[in-house]
This record gives structure tokens, sequence and C-alpha cells, in this order.
């Protein structure tokens, strides 16, 4: 029999132990991941349905570093020049995460990294991001107090809806798209966008801090129209908000939410993990039936029934926008100036 020493004796039940530790779940140290996001219902829905159902399970810490979107994408870019950043995914819109990919601040994304890549609907897929969810910037009213259903962008502007005209300040973008094609502009170059913006403020139209402002305001009638996605306006329809949305006959902006990995963040596998798990069917249905957003995959079955009340008919689909999304990047400082100097001013 082989004698060991004391020193021998120890070290061997040390690694004994601490092989013990790594092979039980409950013990071994979690992995951190550190996702950027919206908070609110969003960041609720999140964190249920995406980071306790799917991740925690994996091993995962998750920490949900909550901003808004403007402060997310210039950290996101203005921290790729760094080694490492402070997030390892990153939850925007589509346009702010385009604006990221251009100066090459995300990983490249494939089946080979993402599993669930090849699920992902031909017109969402992107070399650089997954979609997360995508529904329509519209108008959305109180049906019992606005008596004739809007059909126009020039509902926005009715003097009859003074007072009544409620805006999200994030949501500028959108809301500048807007004002541009009701004034003879168009979305490729925002033309006359200030002139809307102007009418806006003639209109005494509010300006609210938050999506949840907006739902609350459409809640006590405190505003009776706004722009914002049919799925904000489903899910405040089923809180009981005496809702309606349209299409307008101009169009309507597209409401695309997407998710990438930083090309330094701390965990760039804990970050493809989270891209793999956003696009699971569960997640997605999840957001569809909670908050009205249309699944972004092939794999994600919603029944008929939701289907009729959150999505698009053929003739809407056709009517939606194609932003461009380079002059948006380029001109969004612009933009977000003009929107603040007449609004805030």
């Amino acid at each position: 029999m082989t004698k060991l020493s004391r020193r021998q004796f120890l070290a061997t039940t040390s690694a004994a132990g601490a092989s013990a530790l790594l092979a039980s779940p409950a013990l071994a140290q979690s992995k951190e991941l550190v996702v950027g996001t919206w908070g609110g219902t969003f960041g609720d829905l999140l964190k249920a349905n995406v980071d306790e159902a799917l991740l925690v399970p994996q091993g995962y810490d998750v920490l949900q570093e909550i901003s808004g979107p403007v402060p997310r994408r210039t950290k996101l870019i203005t921290e790729r020049m760094q080694r490492r950043g402070s997030m390892d995914a990153a939850l925007l819109a589509d346009f702010d995460m385009h604006a990221a990919a251009r100066v090459g601040a995300l990983e490249t994304l494939d089946a080979g990294n993402v599993p669930n890549y090849d699920t992902i609907l031909p017109f969402l897929k992107k070399k650089t991001s997954v979609p997360l969810i995508y529904s329509a910037h519209v108008i959305v009213y109180r049906k019992d107090l606005v008596k004739t259903p809007p059909t126009s962008v020039q509902a926005l502007w009715d003097p009859a809806y003074k007072g009544k005209i409620g805006l999200s300040d994030f949501l500028y973008t959108s809301n500048m798209a807007y004002a541009a094609v009701a004034n003879g502009g168009t979305v490729d170059n925002y033309a006359n966008a200030e002139k809307g913006v102007e009418g806006w403020k003639a209109l005494e139209a509010k300006l609210l801090p938050s999506t949840e402002a907006v739902g609350q305001a459409l809640a006590s009638g405190d505003i009776w129209l706004t722009i914002i996605s049919a799925a904000r306006g489903y899910s405040w329809q089923k809180s009981g908000i005496d809702l309606a949305w349209c299409v307008p006959e101009e169009g309507a902006f597209p409401a695309v939410y997407e998710a990438g990995v930083p090309k330094n963040a701390r965990h760039p596998e804990a970050g493809l993990a989270y891209m793999n798990a956003l696009l699971t069917p569960d997640a997605q249905v999840a957001f569809a039936e909670k908050m009205g957003y249309l699944p972004t995959v092939k794999s994600a079955k919603i029944s008929p029934e939701l289907e009729a009340r959150i999505g698009f008919s053929e003739a809407e689909q056709n009517r939606l926008w194609t932003p461009d999304l380079d002059f948006i990047m380029e001109n969004q400082a612009g933009l977000l100036d003009t929107w603040n100097r007449i609004l805030k001013g």
C-alpha cells in the first residue's frame, strides 16, 4: 500500500473537495452576464422569461443595466475603443443597433455561435444582431374619447385635439418621421419635420418621459392620441383602457428591437448565450402574449386569435415605411437637437 504524507493527503482531499463543488450545480460559481436594457414592463418580462427561465438554470448571474436608449447606445459606441466594455449584451432599437454595427462595435452572429439564428424570419435577419421583437409605431387612441377613428397622420395635428396629443420623449426618431411625412417629407430625408414639431408645440402636445408615462396619461384621459407601438396599445387595452390603433393611410414606422454582443464584452460567451435565449419559442411567445409584440422566429407559434389582435394585414404591412437607417444614424444628433429645442426650449 502506498503511504501518503500529510501534505500529500491534504492536497488530495482539497482537490477532491474542489471537484465536488464544481460538480454541484447548486454550489458551482455562477457566470456573470451584464445586459444593457430598458426597465419597466419590458425589463420585468426579460427577467421572468429569459433571465430566470433560461439563463439562471445554465449557471448565469444576469444583471440588468437599465438606462434609456441614447446613453446605452453612446456607451456601446464609445466603449468600443476600450479593452473591455461594461456590457455582455445590449438591447436597442434597430436604428441604434445599426449605428453600433457601422462603427464595428458588435460581434458577427450566425448559426455557429447562436444555434437559434437560423430560425429568424428572413426579413429580420442581420449579421451583427438578432431581432428580439417587432411591431410598428402607429396611432394609438382612446376609442371612447376620439369619436372619429383616425385614418391619416394628419389627425395628430387636428386642432380638435389641442392639449390631448401625447408624445414619448425617447421615441423622437419615429415621432419626427411622422412629422416629416405629415408635411410633405419622407422617411429618407425628414424634410419639413421641424414644421411638424412646431405644430405640436402650438397644439400644446404633452411630452412624456417614458412609455409607462404614456400609458398612464392615456389611462387618465390626460391625452387621447399618441404615436407608439401597436404592441403597447394591445397590452394597455388588456389592462382595461378603451384603446384602438390604426396604421395610417400614409404608413407607419416599423418598431424592431434587437440585441447584440459588444466585440469587447467581458464575457462574450455569456452574451452569445443571451442572444440564443432571446430567440427561443417560449420567450418569443411570452412577449407576444403579454406585450403584443410579434415573434421574430419561425419556431414560435401564437394562436390565430392573438395573431388577429396584434398582427398586421397584408395591406398594412405594405404601408409600413422602410427607414433609411444610414440617414437616421448620420442625422440623429441634429434630429434630437431640433426636437429638444422646440419642445423643451
